[in-house]
This record gives structure tokens, sequence and C-alpha cells, in this order.
């Protein structure tokens, strides 16, 4: 009886139009901003950030990322590695040859896959479905063999690995693991915020009539070039930044395999599981994406079960495909649209209509 509406009335435009109507919702929100800023920073251990707080966030708005243009505007793309690979050297060389501050670095890391994205999305003007995901996977192998070739992008590395130094964000060292999670969770909360708003606004209807039926969103004076480059460039604009981060934050060194065609179908599994065209869809994709391997690390060593390393990560295989089959055919929109459905029953419990 604690999740109703009954006497939450909207007496303005601007009211009706939150993106959190309901007040219970809103609570719940700042409660868990709350405890993301304050009590896990306060709590959680450096493994803990290291291991599961920081990769999630950064997967997360990748994921966010993909979704924006698999689950919103039914383009897909299996070169999201790809993306993340030219934030990432754009970023470092930004850095190293101009010195940049780490925001400024981070801003023209995603510019840089903006333009990358842009150029590797005119073919979907011409061809979609699986032509076009060849098309994407050709960005995928072009920017595996720019950054393994071209020794200009590593900085004349002769290892091809490259690092990157001491972390400040406006003059403040980021250092402890602690002030690496609170940055990346500053930066995943301003995206998120600006991707609900940009999906709710007219650019986001227009991404999703593209993806329900093109020809009659281009009867209705919808551009389909605008509509679908535009899914590109923010979407590559987003899983640029995060593949900055990927490499600054939580790496630290990396070499191009770090960016392999296995990013991009990590990152695709985690928008089909989490569910497409929802922004919390990426966040529930990711959280079962880092938290999955790390259970099947320990739980069967908890139950006192003998279960190898190499038995654990075939199991997590078979699961995730396992999964993802199922999700599907049982429920196309993933874990967000399990979730929508807990939501409705709690308003309308006892009642079961």
């Amino acid at each position: 009886m604690l999740y109703r509406e009954n006497g939450q009335f909207k007496q303005t435009y601007r009211s009706d139009l939150q993106i959190f109507p309901v007040l219970q919702d809103r609570i719940a929100l700042y409660v868990l901003l709350a405890v993301a800023f304050v009590a896990v920073p306060m709590l959680a251990s450096d493994y803990f950030f290291r291991a599961v707080l920081i990769p999630f966030l950064i997967l997360a708005l990748a994921a966010l990322g993909l979704n924006i243009l698999v689950g919103y505007c039914g383009q897909i793309s299996l070169g999201t590695g790809a993306f993340m690979a030219i934030g990432a050297y754009a970023a470092f060389n930004l850095q190293v040859r101009f010195d940049l501050p780490l925001l400024l670095s981070l801003i023209g890391g995603g510019l840089a896959a903006t333009v990358f994205g842009v150029l590797f999305g005119i073919p979907s003007l011409r061809i979609r479905g699986l032509y076009l995901a060849v098309a994407t996977l050709a960005a995928q192998f072009f920017t595996d063999w720019f950054t393994n070739r071209v020794k200009w992008v590593t900085n004349d590395s002769p290892s091809g690995s490259v690092s990157v130094g001491g972390l400040s964000f406006f003059g403040v060292a980021v250092e402890t693991p602690a002030q690496k999670y609170l940055l990346c969770l500053a930066i995943v909360c301003v995206f998120a915020l600006l991707a609900k708003n940009l999906v709710r606004g007219a650019i986001g209807r227009q991404w999703m009539a593209i993806r329900d039926m093109d020809v009659a969103a281009a009867v209705i004076g919808i551009r389909p070039v605008y509509a679908k480059l535009s899914a590109f460039a923010v979407s590559s604009f987003i899983v640029g930044v995060a593949g900055a981060l990927w490499a600054f934050v939580h790496l630290g060194s990396w070499e191009p395999a770090a960016f392999s065609i296995d990013r991009s179908f990590q990152l695709l599994f985690m928008v089909i599981i989490g569910g497409l065209g929802s922004i919390s869809g990426a966040f529930f994709g990711a959280a079962f994406m880092v938290l999955l391997p790390l259970l099947l690390n320990y739980v069967p060593h908890w139950l006192g079960l003998p279960l190898s390393t190499a038995t654990a990560s075939h199991l997590e295989h078979m699961i995730f495909g396992a999964l993802i089959v199922f999700f599907l055919i049982v429920e196309p929109h993933g874990l967000a649209r399990l979730w929508l459905t807990a939501r409705e029953k709690l308003r309308l419990w006892p009642f079961p209509h």
C-alpha cells in the first residue's frame, strides 16, 4: 500500500512532464544517489571499487550509448569496441601531445569517436539489418589494424601499449579507488540524465519512429539522414567517453587488445539482457555482466563445490548464451521490462487487474 499515486495531483505542465512523476520514485532515487555518493565511498573496500563498482559504471555508460543506437534508433552495431578505442586513444594523444586536462581529454575523445561513428554510420542510410551489422563490424577491424600498425597513435611506443600518469579533475588529484569511483559516478549520472531527456524529446521520438518503420517516418516528415546520423553521433560520443574512462581510470595502461571485438559483443549482450530501448536497461545489463563472473567464482566455494576456473569460465559463456536466447524469446525488453512489470504490480497490489 506504500506505492500509490493517490493524492499526487499535477497542476502544471512541468510537473506532468517530470522524469519521475511518482513521489515514491523520486524519494527512492534520492536515497539511491545518497547511498552511491556518500555511503559507498565510506564503506566499500579498494578491491570492491576496482573489481566491481568502477567497471560497472564505465560499462553501464558504454551500454547506455549503444542502447541509444540499437534500442532507440534500431540500428545494429557491432563496432562499439572500436568507438571505445577511438575515444581512449584520442584522449591519450590529447593529454600527451597537448597537455590538456582530464575533462577536456575525455570530451575530445568523445568528439573523435563521434566523427568516426558518423563516418561508419553513413552506410545506414542505404542498408540495414545484417548488412549494417557487417558495415559496423568493418569499423572494428579497421580500428584494430589502425591502432596496431600506426605508431603515431601509441606515441611511437615499441610495445604498442600506452599508459597515463596521475589524473586530476579541476586541480584535484584523482588517485585513490574511491576518488576514481566518484569521478565515474558523477560522469555517468550526468550522461544518464542527458540521455533520458534526449530520448523524451523530439529527437528521441524521431529515433523511435525510424526504429519502428523508417518508411512511415519519412512519410510523416522525419528525415532519416538526420535521425540516423544523429543517433550514431550521440551514441559514439557517449561510447568514446566511456572508452576514455575505461583506459584512464580503470586500466591505467592498455594495448589495442583491450578494445577487441569481444568488447563489442559484451556490450551488445548487456543491451539485450538489460533491455532494448531503456535507460535503466544499460545499468541492469552492466550489473549482470559484472556480477555474474564474480558469483560463479565465489558461490561454488561458499557451497563447497569443486569448480575450476576453466569450468567457471565455460559455465559463464553457457549462461550468457542461454539468457540471451531466453530474453529474446520470453522478454525481448530484458531485465528493465521485468522491473517495470514489478513496479506496475506494486502500484495495483492487492488488486488482480
